[in-house]
Parts: C-alpha cells; sequence; structure tokens
C-alpha cells in the first residue's frame, strides 16, 4: 500500500531537504548560468545530493559536459528518476525586486524561466524521498539527472540516445508558472536549424555585379519561410533570428546564417516542415546563385501524458495546494504586475482541475523521456497571474520568498507521487499499461543526427578532450 500522505515520515522527509532546496534557489539565481555554462550551477546540486548520501556517478552524462546523473540505491525495488535543470537566460537578468532593474553585481543572465526553482523542488524532492524511504524501510532506486542546457540543445535528448531512461518505473518534472496544476498536456515536438548562405564578396559600391550576396538569399528564404506559414496547421510554429548577416554595407556580404526553430504537434508534422525549409533554403540560393547549407542539429519529441500519473498527482496537488502567500508576497506581485500592464490579481491561490491532454505551443526535452518511461510533471506558481514566463518579474520572484514557497510546495507534490510509486503496485502497473498503450507500434528514434555527439553550442574549451573533467574540477573548486 501507498505511504500514506501527510504522515510524520514524509513531513518530516520534506523538512529534511528543505535547506538543500534553500540553498540551491539562491546560489543558482546568484550564478545565473547560461545553457551548456553551468559549470558551478551543476556542481551546487551535486554537492547537495552527495552530501544527502547520493552517488554522483560522473558529470560529463551522455556527452554534455554541465549534465550528470546521481543515484541512491536501498534494496531491490521500483526505480524513480527525477529532472532537474538550472540553466539561465540572456539579458533577463533583474534585481529581487518588482520593477524592471539591473543587478546591482552586472550580472545581465537571469533565470527568467525558474530553473533555479525547478532543479531545487526536484532535487529536493530526491532527497526527501530518500529519507521517507529510509524511515519507512521502503526498497528501491531513486536517480537524478542533471538536465543542463534545456532553454538550447537540452542535455535530456542526449541521455535518451543512450536509453538512460529506459528502466525507470516513472520519471518527474515540474515548471514553475502563474498557476498550479499537473502537466497533463501535449507539448509540442521541435527541430532546431542552423542555415548558412555562402556567397561571393565585391565592393557594394565599385563593383557590386562581382558579388554574390549571402545576406539576399537569406533574406528571401525567411520571406519565403514567412510565406509558408500560411499554408501550415494551427499547431505549428517557425521562428527565427539572423546571426551573421554581413560586416559593413559597402561589402557584398559573402556569408549569412539563420537560426531557426520548427515547432509541431507531433515529429511528422515537425519533419515535414523541416523538409520544406530545405527546398526553400535551397531555391533561395538558386535564386541568388549563392550556396545553401542547412544543418538539423537538434530535435526533440512532443510529450507524452500518462493517465494514471496524472490522476494520482492531481490529488496529491488538490491535498497540497499552491503556497499560502503572505500580503507583501501579493503586494510584489500586484507591483510586477502593475509594471507589466497586465491585470493586478497577485498570485493564484487555487488549483486548477486536471486537463484533457491539450496541445500547448511550448516545448520540453522532457518530451523524450516521456516516450521512454511514464513520465508527469507538476506546474506551482512562483510567478504572478498573467505573466509569461521568459520575461524579468520571473527573475524578480524566483529570487525571493515567493519562488522559495513554490520551489518546496513543488517538492512536496513530487516527493508524495513518488512515494506512491515506489509503495503501491497497482499504480506502478497501470501507469506502464497506459505508456505501452500510448506507444504500442512506437519504437523510439533520437530526432539528434548521428553524427551529433554533443551539443552544437559547447563553449570551445570545453570541446577538447576530457572536458567533462574540467568541469568537474572547476565546479569543486567554487
Amino acid at each position: 500500500m501507498p505511504i500514506q500522505r501527510g504522515n510524520d515520515d514524509v513531513s518530516q522527509a520534506i523538512d529534511a531537504a528543505r535547506p538543500a532546496i534553500e540553498r540551491i534557489c539562491a546560489e543558482v539565481w546568484e550564478l545565473a548560468e547560461l545553457s551548456l555554462h553551468e559549470v558551478h550551477s551543476s556542481a551546487v546540486h551535486i554537492r547537495e545530493l552527495e552530501a544527502a548520501g547520493f552517488t554522483v556517478t560522473g558529470v560529463g552524462a551522455a556527452g554534455v559536459p554541465t549534465a550528470f546523473v546521481a543515484e541512491w540505491r536501498q534494496g531491490d525495488g521500483p526505480k524513480i528518476g527525477f529532472l532537474p535543470e538550472y540553466d539561465a537566460l540572456p539579458g533577463l537578468g533583474n534585481a529581487a525586486v518588482p520593477r524592471q532593474e539591473a543587478r546591482a553585481d552586472g550580472q545581465t543572465s537571469g533565470h527568467g524561466c525558474g530553473h533555479n526553482l525547478l532543479g531545487a523542488g526536484l532535487t529536493g524532492a530526491a532527497i526527501a524521498v530518500k529519507h521517507a524511504m529510509q524511515a519507512a524501510n521502503v526498497p528501491g532506486t531513486l536517480r537524478v539527472y542533471g538536465c543542463a542546457a534545456e532553454e538550447v540543445e537540452g542535455a535530456k535528448v542526449y541521455m535518451a540516445r543512450e536509453g538512460l531512461f529506459n528502466d525507470l518505473d516513472a520519471c518527474f518534472h515540474w515548471h514553475p508558472a502563474p498557476i498550479a496544476a499537473v502537466i497533463n498536456a501535449r507539448m509540442a515536438a521541435n527541430n532546431s536549424i542552423k542555415i548558412e548562405f555562402h556567397g561571393r564578396t565585391a565592393h557594394a559600391g565599385i563593383e557590386p555585379w562581382q558579388g554574390r550576396s549571402a545576406l539576399d538569399a537569406m533574406e528571401v528564404a525567411a520571406h519565403a519561410i514567412n510565406l509558408m506559414r500560411e499554408h501550415l496547421e494551427p499547431t505549428a510554429r517557425t521562428h527565427y533570428i539572423y546571426e551573421a548577416g554581413g560586416v559593413a554595407p559597402n561589402i557584398v556580404p559573402d556569408y549569412a546564417r539563420m537560426w531557426l526553430k520548427v515547432r509541431d504537434a507531433d515529429r511528422a508534422r515537425v519533419n515535414a516542415t523541416t523538409e520544406w525549409v530545405r527546398q526553400i533554403a535551397d531555391g533561395a540560393a538558386l535564386a541568388t546563385q549563392t550556396r545553401a547549407s542547412v544543418n538539423v542539429y537538434y530535435g526533440l519529441h512532443d510529450l507524452l501524458p500518462n493517465t494514471p500519473l496524472a490522476e494520482r498527482m492531481q490529488a496529491i496537488l488538490e491535498r497540497v495546494g499552491p503556497p499560502a502567500w503572505s500580503e507583501a508576497e501579493q503586494a510584489f506581485a500586484r507591483a510586477c504586475q502593475q509594471e507589466m500592464g497586465v491585470a493586478e490579481k497577485g498570485l493564484a491561490t487555487n488549483v486548477i482541475p486536471l486537463q484533457k491532454e491539450p496541445t500547448i505551443g511550448g516545448s520540453s526535452d522532457v518530451g523524450d523521456v516521456s516516450w521512454c518511461t511514464p513520465t508527469m510533471g507538476v506546474i506551482m506558481p512562483t510567478l504572478p497571474l498573467g505573466v509569461s514566463l521568459h520575461t524579468w518579474p520571473v527573475t524578480a520572484c524566483g529570487g525571493t520568498s515567493i519562488g522559495l514557497k513554490g520551489a518546496l510546495a513543488a517538492a512536496t507534490v513530487l516527493a508524495m507521487t513518488a512515494l506512491d510509486v515506489l509503495t503501491d503496485a497497482d499504480l506502478r502497473r497501470a501507469a506502464r499499461a497506459d505508456f505501452d498503450r500510448r506507444t504500442e507500434g512506437f519504437t523510439y528514434v533520437s530526432p539528434l543526427p548521428p553524427e551529433q555527439t554533443r551539443p552544437l553550442g559547447l563553449p570551445e574549451w570545453m570541446n577538447a578532450d576530457g572536458s567533462a573533467e574540467a568541469v568537474e574540477a572547476l565546479g569543486r573548486s567554487r
């Protein structure tokens, strides 16, 4: 039978994990390291896990230097996974104040998606479950996956390609949000694409006819992609930036580069649109007498729900509820909302009913995990209602008691659900049967190109042999 939720063992386990959750929230918020640069942030998680008795099997899991896997085992029993993230976003650094204000230390990146809280809640949940398992002598294995770089080239996809989730009975995640709800939704699959055009340089004033503009080719391609949008299904998203487009207006650009994201409801639709993009690039190159190169260097699957896990987590979420906010915290949230020009409703105080698997436009590399093992997650309020992720108020709230309370509440829901899976054989069987039904006839194939053994955006110093060891040494030297 499952451990009774709310008994002394569970409450004491959450209390025991609280100091680690508090430290991770605060330290990773201060560090605000970008994707693939999270040397010290990953080390914070490793430090806390090792102190709690977990064994870290090595930094650099699946070829991602700032990723890791840690494990704790007690006897032979079910295996449960946790998916902490810890990367920040560029340009979203903000002081922990209810207005757009730079940090005093000059740090310009920030946790505008709340990954300092996300990581703290998941690592903390794993630590709490360990304490509860020891207290009740529950057999099983807990595995914590240090999921680096979710914002760009998430490590979970690399881990899934190596089969690191295949032996789990269940895997859990959560995400900061303006509301409290179970993530019983279908998130989008996507591809990340670099399109390069190579032309011929010339003096743009004296003899431009001698040149062939790579920038012209990219502009033709961008126009065609925008026309393509009319003929895509409503679930599709295509968005891009220009990364290179010349160095001076009096020089015909011989090189241009676009970074493009293609999203849709599933891999089949994403692949179809990606092929259209390839044709557009080739056509643009033909029209401008340049040469095109299309590199589909990263991709991920849509998120697969699991009904038994969702229903159990919903029952637990309704028991735990969102945090109890102080008036000062509500005032902070309303001040953020005023600055953002949205209704001043403060922070959420209720739980959303279980959703019927809507498809949403966002993506997560949790999707690839969900096609390897039964997976479920929760969202918990850590930012004001009406405010979106990837904005400065998320960073600001994440550095205050608002963010910490959300992380603690999420950790509580995750720990209770994980303990139920560990101790309830009927729940495990139901979750596996639901997973098997949804994946019948499906064989997981990684969206990563076979030759892509490491993330494309790794800092240059990490591309040398021994980079994982170098990252580990740097992280521990902090």
